[in-house]
């Protein structure tokens, strides 16, 4: 099969197609034939050297979502059968051709939708579902606010907290980017470079702050973080892409009876990672069929593209998510 592959660490032009064998699949996976892979940021920290994948993914083909159908199935596999459309959350291995999934992980390609915007979901999705509503445990009635609104993460953040009745405030770089957030749902886009999110937060909740925040920033950000929590409030980190060595006054911890928690979803166990995806399908794909709830895909390219895919990714200059296409079915 053909693949994108890390030739070596560093910027985007070492992404080059080479040919790799088909990978096997075990008894509890299916081998799916891609159509589009999703582009993340994670994809990017892999490609410079600094986000090593697991020992059982693909060790130079990055991609951790996927659309496309199922080729073959193993032994143990109950619900999908060849031909069946899928999206998938994947460890590594998504810029190809082919690549092997754990059948918990795979979730139907709603019929209104195309690969290329399957492909922009599961990673997103996933992160939002698991990091939002699981762990910040975001309850009825309760705010949220995202950092980095424009994002992947971001328009699947404030598509699904609203779509399940939350107010979602976000902070974002630019007023194009703002007024897009606010468009998708946002009560509240703030951008950052010309305001100061938490005296913002201040204002416009009088004073009591917002129940979780979703975090991607991590350095600076966190003072303003705490600053910006409710009372009980829960703060979510799931990156720290301007640093991870931060200095906080615990004692606004303690006042507020803040909960400060994290979480990397890649390691995570295939059961787990199974639970998300059958939440994502009986809570959060009705509202895709329906149209409520839809991917916002701001740029596509074809597989021999890849390096510009990733150089768009790095500046941060997209709005929504970056599919890579593999074929067209």
């Amino acid at each position: 099969m053909k693949a994108v592959v890390i030739t070596r660490p560093g910027g985007p032009e070492v992404l080059q197609i080479k040919e790799r064998p088909v990978p096997t699949y075990s008894p509890d996976e299916v081998l799916v034939k891609v159509y589009a892979a999703g582009i993340n940021r994670p994809d990017v920290f892999q490609r410079k050297g600094n986000y090593p994948p697991p020992p059982s993914a693909s060790p130079d083909i990055p991609g951790l979502e996927i659309a496309g159908v199922v080729a073959e199935t193993g032994t143990n596999v109950t619900r999908w059968k060849i031909g069946d459309k899928v999206c998938a959350l994947v460890m590594g291995g998504g810029y190809a051709e082919y690549c092997a999934v754990p059948q918990g992980q795979c979730l139907p390609v709603p019929g209104n939708l195309s690969f290329i915007e399957a492909a922009s979901l599961p990673e997103t999705f996933f992160t939002v579902w698991s990091n939002i509503f699981d762990r910040g445990a975001l309850k009825h009635n309760e705010s949220l606010l995202v950092h980095g609104g424009s994002s992947g993460i971001g328009v699947a953040a404030i598509q699904m907290a609203t779509a399940m009745g939350h107010i979602v405030y976000v902070t974002a770089g630019s007023d194009e980017k703002c007024s897009f957030c606010e468009q998708l749902g946002a009560a509240k886009a703030i951008n950052y470079k010309t305001e100061n999110f938490a005296d913002v937060i201040k204002q416009i909740t009088n004073g009591k702050g917002v129940d979780v925040i979703l975090d991607m920033i991590g350095g600076d950000y966190t003072a303003g973080n705490l600053q910006s929590l409710a009372d009980e409030g829960r703060l979510v980190l799931i990156n720290t892409m301007k640093g991870k060595d931060v200095q906080v006054d615990l004692s606004v911890i303690m006042r507020k009876r803040l909960t400060v928690t994290g979480s990397m979803l890649r390691s995570r166990e295939t059961s787990f990672k199974a639970d998300i995806a059958q939440n994502l399908e009986i809570i959060i794909w009705p509202l895709l069929i329906s149209g409520k709830i839809k991917p916002i895909i701001n740029a596509v390219f074809p597989a021999d593209k890849a390096a510009d895919a990733h150089r768009l990714m790095e500046s941060s200059e997209h709005i929504g998510k970056i599919v890579l296409s593999l074929g067209s079915n």
